[in-house]
């Protein structure tokens, strides 16, 4: 109302400097000096209102002194520019629909009676002043008076009515966006609280929404998924479409190969948007595996022991023949060379079958507490010395001072192997690190080689005792290490990329 009244007495300004310009020659009259004097009350009025509501301390009262003034103004404004024949009768509706506007439908009546009593007091005063002995009520002031009292009641009426509606709709609309406020912020944290990985996407196939749980386990930010095709960030997903309940995906993602379980719906609203949700099964996968590992190599170990077992006794008798067969011909050329074959290729084999049961059962841990940045550089540095590392660029980087429950000569053993098979597949000018690193209850220590050389096919079977890819190896190293690590509470994991090499990861609990 006051932004209203400024820009009324705007335009009344306008119009009167308008019609006062069309007449240059003319000197002001008192009733333009007036109209002024009116104009000029309307804006201070409006000042003195807009201050007090800026402050906060408009109440009430200012409502009807703001409507008394308008009624005041209006017949001010009436009175100089004709009384019954002016054309500004229209501002007592105004002031009549600005007090329904802010005292409701009782205002508006209060205003319209206010208004019709100064309008028949400025007309019947006005009448009497200029009248000489005639009637001073005539039969078209009546007509004019009750017209006006007419119409002013009308609106009156109808603008209360129109205010109540008003100030009903906007009471609702209020609480509806009230409500919409608190389901929008329901459904945000909804959103964010949830563990799983949500991504709406276009008919086109375009990324439009991914939640936090989303952009953490695909190592993205969700601003910069938005537009992206859904291709790109989850290849494979969209021929899932347009329905299917339970789904499994391999994804690639910045922070490494990530096995998703996910169910692709339709979205309501866009023919052909879709809606899916997915979760993280990496490392439920990765124990499933670990599982299915652990029983193989029970039932193999269980194998390799009574193997081992049934083979030791017949090895010795043998070497023990070639032995006295050996004293027997102590003079015989062609007797002592091979008696020393027999005794040679059975100690070779007793050095297997002890492998073979040191696989099959490890013996007991002796845990102590041990420093292991100062076990992993001297193991290092003994593998230093190996003729395989001569041209092998082998590092430890070691800044955490850690110690942990092991048995120092089994994981002494288990560094032996790691390091060994990096030096090997890296090669000449290649490059092998071990790291040293503390997360959340374990210690990881971290063998890393440049070569890369691990295929997806061959880490299904990467711990399998009697699996190996180099010529010569027993495939037993890796087994047996698996064998220590879970021995002593922990795991062992691999990742490798041609473009990333391959990485073992120890951990070890604290």
């Amino acid at each position: 109302m006051v932004s209203f009244r400024t820009v009324s007495a705007s335009l009344s300004l306008v119009i009167t400097v308008a019609r006062l310009l069309t007449h240059p020659l003319q000197e002001p009259s008192r009733a333009d000096s007036w109209f002024f004097a009116v104009i000029v009350g309307a804006y201070i009025s409006t000042v003195v209102s807009g201050l007090r509501l800026r402050r906060g301390t408009a109440g009430k009262g200012d409502a009807a002194g703001q409507v008394l003034s308008d009624v005041v103004i209006a017949t001010g404004l009436v009175y100089l520019s004709g009384g019954a024949d002016s054309p500004l009768t229209f501002l007592y509706s105004l002031a009549v629909m600005g007090a329904a506007a802010v005292l409701d439908r009782r205002g508006a009546l209060w205003a319209a009676a206010g208004s019709m009593l100064a309008f028949t007091v400025m007309l019947v005063g006005g009448r009497i002043a200029v009248a000489e002995g005639g009637t001073v009520v005539t039969g078209r002031l009546l007509f004019v008076l009750g017209g006006n009292a007419l119409a002013l009641g009308l609106i009156a009426v109808l603008s209360g009515y129109l205010s109540r509606q008003l100030f009903a709709a906007g009471g609702a609309l209020s609480q509806s966006e009230a409500d919409l406020r608190r389901l929008g912020r329901l459904q945000q944290q909804i959103l964010s609280s949830m563990p799983s990985g949500l991504v709406t996407c276009s008919a086109q196939r375009r990324i439009t929404f991914v939640n936090a749980a989303g952009s953490l386990i695909l190592h993205v930010e969700p601003a910069a998924c938005v537009g992206q095709p859904l291709e790109k960030l989850m290849p494979g997903a969209a021929a899932l479409a347009p329905r299917a309940s339970r789904g499994e995906l391999s994804v690639e993602t910045p922070g490494g190969r990530r096995t998703l379980g996910l169910s692709v719906t339709p979205l309501d609203g866009e023919p052909g948007a879709l809606l899916i949700v997915f979760q993280d099964l990496t490392e439920l996968r990765r124990m499933e595996e670990d599982l299915r590992r652990a029983d193989r190599l029970a039932s193999l170990g269980a194998l390799s022991a009574q193997l081992a077992h049934e083979l030791r006794n017949p090895l010795a008798a043998m070497r023990g023949s070639a032995q006295l067969l050996s004293q027997e011909y102590a003079r015989d050329a062609m007797v002592q060379k091979l008696t020393g074959i027999l005794v040679r290729e059975a100690d070779r084999l007793a050095r297997l079958v002890e492998d073979f049961l040191r696989f099959a059962r490890p013996p007991e841990p002796q845990r102590r507490q041990v420093a292991l940045e100062a076990l992993l550089v001297e193991t290092v540095d003994m593998l230093r010395a190996d003729p395989l590392a001569r041209e092998v660029k082998v590092e430890v980087s070691a800044p955490d001072r850690l110690t942990a429950p092991v048995d120092p000569d089994q994981l002494r053993q288990v560094l032996i192997n790691l390091v060994r098979n990096g030096v090997q597949a890296a090669g000449p000018r290649g490059a092998v690190r071990v790291a040293l690193s503390q997360a959340e209850r374990e210690a990881q220590i971290r063998v890393w080689d440049s070569a890369g050389s691990i295929t997806e096919e061959m880490m299904g079977h990467l711990f399998e005792p009697f699996f190996t890819t180099r010529d010569g190896g027993t495939g037993l190293g890796l087994s047996t290490a698996h064998s220590i690590v879970r021995a002593h509470g922990g795991s062992i994991r691999v990742r490798s990329h041609p473009a990333e090499g391959t990485e073992f990861i120890v951990g070890l609990p604290l």
